[in-house]
Order: C-alpha cells, then sequence, then structure tokens
C-alpha cells in the first residue's frame, strides 16, 4: 500500500500514513485516527491537506527485488554520451 504525506496547517506537523490510493484523508482527526496518533490540542475537524511527496510505493533504496538499478549518470556515465560523463 503506498504512503502519504500529509500536513496540518493549524498545528504545522507532517504525518506520513499508508492507505489505498482511493483515499483522501481530509480532517486531523482522520489523519490521527489512521496513523493511531492522539489528536493533541488540535480539533478533530480541522482539515489536513496531501503533499505531493506522498503517494511512494517504491523506492531505490528500498526496491524488494534484490534487483540493483543501473547506475545514474553521475555514477560512471549513462554510457549514450548525452550526459556528458561517458
Amino acid at each position: 500500500m503506498p504512503t502519504y504525506d500529509y500536513r496540518c496547517e493549524a498545528n504545522g506537523r507532517v504525518v506520513e500514513v499508508s492507505h489505498r490510493m482511493s483515499e483522501k484523508l481530509a480532517t486531523w482527526g482522520e489523519l490521527c485516527e489512521r496513523a493511531s496518533l492522539d489528536c493533541g490540542d488540535t480539533p478533530a475537524d480541522t482539515p489536513v491537506q496531501r503533499l505531493a511527496t506522498g503517494g511512494n510505493l517504491i523506492g531505490s533504496n528500498n526496491l524488494g527485488s534484490g534487483f540493483d538499478p543501473a547506475p545514474a549518470c553521475g555514477a560512471g556515465g549513462c554510457g549514450t554520451g548525452m550526459c556528458g560523463l561517458d
């Protein structure tokens, strides 16, 4: 399941949670419930916004298949000659 970052403007906190792509959390209370957090002093009905950085499913450090990706241009050239590092 992908992870998403949500920000609460009222308290300045960013919280990462995992949920289905079709879901969207709208309030601090929903976010806290999903993350097993106490709402604290922030009212449960306070709106939250999903950040563009969320939605991570697979990153370069957790491919999970044992497959090493091809090196980036900065790691010895890309082999195309287009990056100028070959």
